[in-house]
């Protein structure tokens, strides 16, 4: 009796351990990287789900459709800063070899970036400009003034898999980490995605204040969305006939897979929509400045100039309406004086972080990334600048206390437009491992 029950056993294993070791390597990859993505986010009120809802149902479609618009499309960026790039070569020699690789490679690369062709665009734009200067500015950035800045067609130039990978690339992002993210140690490091060092502990909640561990959560969003964009148009084919990109599964598992990254990977994820939560609640707090008559959409064309600012108010209204808000009161609330210097070291560490973006040596990467640090700056700026935006003038004589340049604005929606297409991405890889069952 007891051999009889004993090949019922061994039957049953036969027949299950399969269907598990199935489970591990296909339907299993799904939970793996998406089964901690789920619920409410550290620090929020709001859970990832009514993200999901009101991005990919209602505002990741209209946001699309304004960044087509050509107020939105051109970005003024300069890709050749010499100087720090040597400046933080001689103060950080563990970035040397990288950014000799990056000076090395330049020249041949700049001709391969689209910039605008046109001389009747040209001419536009040198008009846009006139209209800008007329407007009085609080905050200036290196790249608008520069002699050597150009403009880029952001939709002829889309963020995607350019090639750049390997220890240039883990380098850049170790530097913004460690010079610039208050250091939770309880971080898995080194950054190479194929490469980790365990060290015991979560992610740091408890390590430090909230507006550091923000901080840190917003950079490691960042990051996130921009391995998203990569494996969702990852260079599948390159041939003489056609290049073609599309979604590399593998390539989004090595990021994000939580037995690849030793846990890392979700943690990663559920930042990308914390960095969401920040960005939709700075859209949602600027609606005062872009419903003042005075401010346009400018490109010399009143009718679609018109047309694109009621696009975009839409939009914000519709921010307005999303119903978890993050709460910023959290952030900045303690000592006064502390508070101020809490302020005062972010605003630094983002100026550091543009800088060290120079660095890259991927143009295109170079001018997402910039783009996209600027982005989240100006976002930050506006959750700061609350009572100067409350305070705004009725009248289009008064001075007014709060203000943001074309730049900032061209950086602040396509920023954002990149972080809602991370999050419209992340069904499309949800479907896609699914599959794989």
């Amino acid at each position: 009796q007891r051999s009889v029950e004993t090949r019922r056993v061994v039957m049953k294993l036969v027949v299950i351990v399969p269907l598990l070791l199935l489970l591990e390597v296909s339907g299993y990859a799904e939970c793996r990287c998406f089964c901690q993505v789920t619920g409410d986010l550290d620090d929020c009120t709001c859970d990832v789900e009514t993200i999901d809802r009101f991005n990919n149902d209602q505002l990741f479609p209209k946001l699309q459709s304004l960044l087509e618009s050509d107020y939105f499309r051109f970005y003024k960026v300069q890709l050749m800063h010499h100087t720090y790039v040597y400046a933080h070569l001689w103060v950080r020699s563990v970035t040397l070899n990288v950014c000799l690789a990056s000076i090395l490679s330049q020249l041949s690369q700049l001709s391969a970036l689209l910039f605008v062709p046109s001389a009747e665009t040209r001419e536009a734009l040198l008009d846009w400009n006139k209209y800008d200067d007329e407007a009085e500015r609080f905050c200036v950035v290196d790249d608008e003034e520069s002699p050597d800045s150009q403009y880029v067609d952001l939709l002829l130039n889309p963020e995607r898999f350019t090639g750049y990978k390997g220890p240039e690339a883990w380098q850049i992002w170790n530097s913004i980490y460690e010079e610039n993210c208050f250091k939770p140690y309880t971080i898995k490091r080194p950054l190479n995605p194929t490469s980790f060092q365990s060290s015991p502990g979560s992610e740091g909640r408890n390590s430090s204040c909230v507006e550091k561990r923000a901080f840190f959560r917003l950079v490691s969003g960042l990051h996130a969305s921009i391995n998203v964009h990569l494996s969702a148009r990852y260079l599948l084919d390159d041939s003489w006939f056609q290049k073609k990109w599309g979604h590399n599964v593998s390539e989004f598992r090595q990021r994000f897979d939580s037995e690849l990254t030793v846990g890392e990977g979700p943690k990663r994820l559920r930042n990308l929509y914390f960095l969401y939560l920040i960005e939709l609640r700075a859209l949602a707090k600027v609606l005062p400045f872009f419903q003042q008559s005075s401010f346009q959409l400018y490109t010399g064309r009143p009718e679609e100039d018109q047309k694109h600012k009621e696009q975009l108010l839409d939009i914000l209204q519709l921010a307005r309406s999303f119903p978890l808000h993050f709460d910023e009161a959290s952030l900045f609330a303690g000592d006064e004086k502390e508070a101020a210097k809490l302020k005062e070291d972010i605003r630094l560490a983002f100026l550091n972080i543009s800088r060290i973006m120079d660095c890259v040596g991927c143009f295109k990467c170079r001018l997402w990334g910039k783009l996209q640090t600027q982005g989240l700056g100006t976002a930050l700026k506006i959750l700061f600048s609350e009572r100067q935006i409350e305070a705004l003038p009725k009248s289009s004589n008064q001075r007014p206390s709060f203000q943001l340049s074309r730049q900032e604005i061209v950086s602040l929606f396509n920023a954002f437009g990149r972080i809602s297409t991370s999050v419209r991405e992340l069904k499309n890889f949800r479907v896609l491992l699914a599959e794989e069952q």
